[in-house]
């Protein structure tokens, strides 16, 4: 399932939001040693590319074994062009639309629309464009997927991100070109290490609700450093944490 009814909350009645916010309120008056927060986890729909999902197309074309062995580390094949920052494709605009849909039907329940925005730098071109509220998007160089080997994995330049989306928050320490791709492949212990380091920036603490949209790596990076399960979250699809 793309995105479960209410986003998986169980509380069915016209206020279960405001009873989810009332219950973060209290947690958070009552402990001083830490900070309680809602954060909706979301994948980018799907693309022209493999790694993040297994029906992606070029991972798809080619199966599961030749892409990791040697089409992952192409930038196309003059079909397909995978990479970097890979464009959705039709059906991964249909799931982005399915995403934002089921955003409007909560909101008839007063949702809390996240002020906090925050993208995997990939995801910037994949998936927030779909949405529309107040709040910007900050692409955050830390929510990426495993970088390294995977072209499409690698992103585009600072300049091409600024120019094709002007609206968003670019964070300043943002190179011009990807330096943290190489041709060695990420540990996913090294993407734990980051999910870990990432809620300790200052835009994490100032909003209570906050949504990030990025690959399953990722995600299941900042699900690791939770104690949650890992899960195969589906492009386009929602995780509430």
């Amino acid at each position: 399932m793309q995105i479960p009814p209410r986003f998986g909350l169980i509380e069915e009645s016209e206020m279960r939001w405001h009873s989810l916010l009332d219950k973060l309120r209290e947690l958070n008056d009552a402990d001083d040693t830490g900070s309680y927060k809602f954060t909706f986890f979301g994948t980018h729909g799907h693309a022209s590319m493999g790694r993040a999902a297994v029906h992606n197309v070029a991972e798809s074309k080619y199966g599961t074994d030749a892409w990791d062995d040697y089409g992952a580390m192409l930038y196309g094949d003059g079909e397909i062009i995978w990479g970097p920052d890979p464009k959705l494709t039709t059906l991964g605009e249909a799931q982005g639309a399915t995403a934002h849909s089921v955003w409007g039907q909560e909101g008839d329940a007063s949702i809390p629309i996240p002020l906090q925005r925050l993208c995997g730098l990939w995801c910037s071109s994949a998936f927030c464009w779909l949405y529309s509220c107040p709040a910007k998007f900050t692409p955050f160089k830390d929510f990426r997927e495993e970088h390294g080997a995977h072209t499409c994995d690698q992103r585009s330049t600072r300049t091409q991100i600024a120019n094709a989306f002007p609206s968003i928050d670019i964070e300043p320490g943002l190179t011009e070109v990807d330096e943290a791709w190489t041709a060695k492949r990420e540990t996913f212990e090294h993407v734990v290490g980051r999910a870990r380091d990432g809620p300790g920036s200052d835009f994490w603490w100032r909003r209570v609700v906050v949504s990030v949209t990025a690959h399953n790596g990722s995600i299941n990076a900042f699900s690791s450093v939770s104690g949650r399960e890992t899960y195969a979250l589906p492009t386009g699809g929602e995780f509430p944490l």
